[in-house]
C-alpha cells in the first residue's frame, strides 16, 4: 500500500514539473526574444560605404580608430570655436560702435553658468550612457546563459515528457501481459523463504548423505584393509603348506586338529577366555572374566608383546575394565625373565579372582 502511494505521489510530482516545463516552453514562445536571429543577423551583416562593401573588424581596432576620428574632432571643433571667437572679436572691434555687439560681464557669466549647466547635463548623461553600456556588456552574455539553460531545460523537459509516455506504454503493456493475480512484494518474500526453508533441507539432506558415504568409504577401506591381511596370511599359509609338504588328506591331520580344538575349548571354559586378538605379528590380546559365577562379569585384557622374530616375551600390559587396584608389576617381572607365558596368565587370572572373592567377603 505504502509503495502504490509512493508511486501515486512520484507521478503527480512528475505531472507538476512536466506542465512547469510546457509552460516556460509556452512563455518563451510567446516573449519572441528573437536572440538566435538577432545573433545570425550579426554575424551575417554586411556594411556598404559608397555601394562597396566594408568586412567587419576586430572591435579592438574598431574603437582604436573611433577614439583616434574623437580626438581629431575634438581639435577641429577647438578650432571652429577659436577661429569663431577671433573673428567676432575682430568684427567687434573694427566695425561701428553702434552696430557693435555690446558683451559685458554678466553676458559672459551667464553664457558660463549655461555652459556649466549643460556640461554637468553632458557628464550625467555620458554616466548613465556607459552604465547602461556596461549592464548591458555585463548581462548580455548572461541573458545567453540563461536562454541556452532554457533551451536546454525545455529540451529535457520534452525528453522526459516522452520517457514517462514510453515508460507508461510499457507498464501498460506488462499489465496486459501479467493479468491478475499478480506476484506481491509480500508473497514474494514467503515464497523465498519456503525456498530457503526447502534449501537448508536439502543441505542438511545432502550433509547427511556425505558423512554417510564417508562412512561407507571408511568401511570399505577397513574391508579391504582387513582383507589384504587375511589375503597375506592366506599366502603365509599356503607357502608354509607347501614347504611341509604336508598332504591335506593325511589321515593324523585330523585328529591333532580335533584335539587342538579340543584343548581350546576346555582353555576358554577353564579360565573363562572371551576374547583373543592378534595385533599384530608379535602381539596378542587375551580378554579374561576374572569375575565370580554368581556376579556380573568383569573383563581384563592382558595384552602380550613379544621380541621381534623370537617367542621371547618382551613386555605384558594388563587392562582392566574397573579399578580393582590390584599388584602385577612382581609377578609381571618375574615370568618375563623366566618365559613363561601360561604361568603369567594363570597368576595374573588368580590374583584378581583372589582379590575379588576377598572383597566380596
Amino acid at each position: 500500500m505504502s509503495r502504490s502511494r509512493t508511486s501515486l505521489e512520484t507521478t503527480s510530482e512528475q505531472e507538476k514539473h512536466l506542465e512547469s516545463a510546457r509552460a516556460l516552453q509556452e512563455t518563451i514562445d510567446k516573449a519572441d526574444l528573437k536572440l538566435q536571429s538577432y545573433a545570425k543577423d550579426f554575424r551575417t551583416h554586411k556594411v556598404e560605404v559608397d555601394g562597396e562593401e566594408v568586412h567587419l573588424k576586430d572591435p579592438a581596432i574598431v574603437a582604436s580608430d573611433v577614439a583616434a576620428q574623437m580626438s581629431y574632432l575634438r581639435k577641429l571643433k577647438f578650432q571652429f570655436w577659436e577661429q569663431s571667437a577671433k573673428d567676432k572679436y575682430v568684427k567687434t572691434i573694427v566695425s561701428d560702435i553702434d552696430d557693435a555687439l555690446i558683451v559685458n560681464t554678466d553676458d559672459n557669466n551667464e553664457i558660463f553658468s549655461k555652459n556649466e549647466q549643460k556640461k554637468a547635463l553632458l557628464k550625467e548623461a555620458k554616466a548613465k550612457r556607459a552604465e547602461v553600456q556596461e549592464n548591458v556588456r555585463i548581462l548580455a552574455p548572461l541573458v545567453e546563459e540563461d536562454y541556452d539553460r532554457i533551451k536546454k531545460m525545455t529540451e529535457k523537459a520534452n525528453v522526459l515528457a516522452q520517457k514517462i509516455i514510453d515508460a507508461r506504454l510499457r507498464l501498460t503493456r506488462l499489465r496486459q501481459t501479467h493479468p491478475q493475480p499478480r506476484l506481491t512484494i509480500l508473497l514474494a518474500d514467503q515464497k523465498l523463504t519456503e525456498q530457503v526453508e526447502q534449501m537448508q533441507s536439502l543441505s542438511d539432506e545432502a550433509q547427511a548423505i556425505s558423512e554417510k558415504i564417508q562412512s561407507m568409504k571408511d568401511k570399505v577401506k577397513n574391508s579391504n584393509a582387513e582383507l589384504e591381511k587375511l589375503r597375506t596370511e592366506r599366502a603365509e599359509a599356503e607357502k608354509a603348506v607347501k614347504i611341509a609338504k604336508v598332504d591335506e588328506d593325511e589321515a593324523k591331520l585330523m585328529p591333532l586338529y580335533d584335539w587342538y580344538m579340543a584343548a581350546l575349548k576346555l582353555h576358554r571354559w577353564i579360565h573363562d577366555l572371551h576374547h583373543t586378538q592378534t595385533v599384530s605379528e608379535n602381539e596378542l590380546r587375551l580378554t579374561y572374566n576374572v569375575a565370580l559365577p554368581s556376579e556380573k562379569a568383569i573383563l581384563i585384557t592382558i595384552a602380550l608383546i613379544f621380541a621381534p622374530d623370537t617367542r621371547h616375551l618382551a613386555a605384558v600390559q594388563v587392562t582392566e575394565a574397573e579399578e580393582l587396584e590390584i599388584e602385577l608389576g612382581d609377578t609381571i617381572d618375574v615370568h618375563i625373565q623366566s618365559n613363561d607365558v601360561h604361568g603369567l596368565i594363570a597368576a595374573i587370572l588368580s590374583q584378581y579372582r583372589t582379590g575379588l572373592a576377598l572383597r566380596a567377603l
